[in-house]
């Protein structure tokens, strides 16, 4: 695995362009698939483990020779892996009881507008007047389908417990992504996805184990063991190698827009495999969503 992917041809690209979205999608629709079969900190934890796994015999090496920046930086990599796979990890898997597949795409859609917003509240990154109206928009529909469509809701505090566990899980994620984007490292992108693997895996541990005897223990079957390859595989290392590809072979700002498919193909995917049906509330959210979100990343 290189440290920096190098540039495939164009059609393979955007093949590939094409199929991407699928991966970040697969693991909304296993959220809700699993449905708490898999406990949810079991899921995580053994998630971003095997992902480690997978990248260490890749890594090790520059991992090694890194080592001088992971003992000055552990603290970080230990936040970045708490944000990024303890907060982004199993209150996914545990929304997916409550919620939709549909509804936890398109609430964690609003990720990019909200990155934009945490970075310019935190490091003064300029935001136009054209992205701040894009990040209004787009939050209204997150709102709007955290709702369900009906602003009565708010004043009733009649949540699904599912969407609520979403926006905080987005907002991690958009904390994670901000801190990522801002913290200065030696280490290549594939070498400080480990290190982030490896403090996600520590951070873990506490919230597993407390499951695993208080809670609910780890099913051993081969339904276990299939479901963790599978989000360890796609919505794991293959969409951040995906991904990396994209960027390397058609540059950072079309490789953006896979952010603004993976809504879209999550909302289909759910539909055609797991019978869920768009209401009138995920429209009116997606007519305000797919909008903002272009004005309120656009520069």
């Amino acid at each position: 695995m290189p440290a920096s992917p190098k540039p495939l041809s164009r059609r393979t690209a955007l093949v590939l362009f094409a199929i991407t979205p699928l991966f970040f999608a697969s693991n909304m629709l296993v959220a809700r698939w699993n449905a708490g079969a898999i406990p949810s900190e079991a899921l995580a934890f053994w998630r971003w483990t095997t992902t480690l796994a997978i990248l260490l015999p890749f890594v090790a090496e520059r991992l090694w020779r890194g080592r001088d920046e992971l003992r000055a930086f552990w603290r970080l990599y230990l936040w970045l892996g708490f944000l990024g796979m303890v907060l982004c990890g199993a209150p996914v898997y545990l929304a997916g009881i409550t919620t939709t597949a549909m509804n936890i795409g398109l609430i964690y859609a609003a990720s990019p507008v909200l990155i934009v917003l945490l970075a310019w509240l935190r490091y003064g990154d300029p935001v136009s007047s054209r992205q701040g109206a894009g990040i209004a928009i787009c939050l209204a529909g997150t709102l709007w389908i955290v709702l369900r469509g009906d602003p009565a809701n708010a004043l009733r505090l009649d949540f699904v417990p599912g969407d609520l566990l979403i926006v905080m899980a987005m907002v991690a994620w958009s904390l994670y992504s901000v801190l990522l984007r801002h913290s200065p490292t030696k280490l290549d992108p594939t070498t400080r996805l480990a290190a982030i693997c490896a403090g996600g895996v520590l951070a873990n541990i506490p919230f597993y184990l407390y499951e695993a005897n208080f809670i609910a223990p780890t099913p051993v079957d081969w339904r276990t063991a299939g479901t963790v390859l599978f989000v360890a595989l796609f919505p794991g290392v293959g969409s951040y190698l995906s991904y990396s590809l994209i960027v390397a072979s058609l540059g950072a700002a079309t490789a953006s827009l896979v952010m603004y498919m993976v809504p879209l193909y999550g909302a289909g995917l759910a539909f055609a495999l797991l019978g869920e049906r768009l209401a009138d509330f995920h429209l009116v959210g997606l007519a305000l969503l797919l909008p903002g979100l272009w004005l309120g990343t656009k520069r």
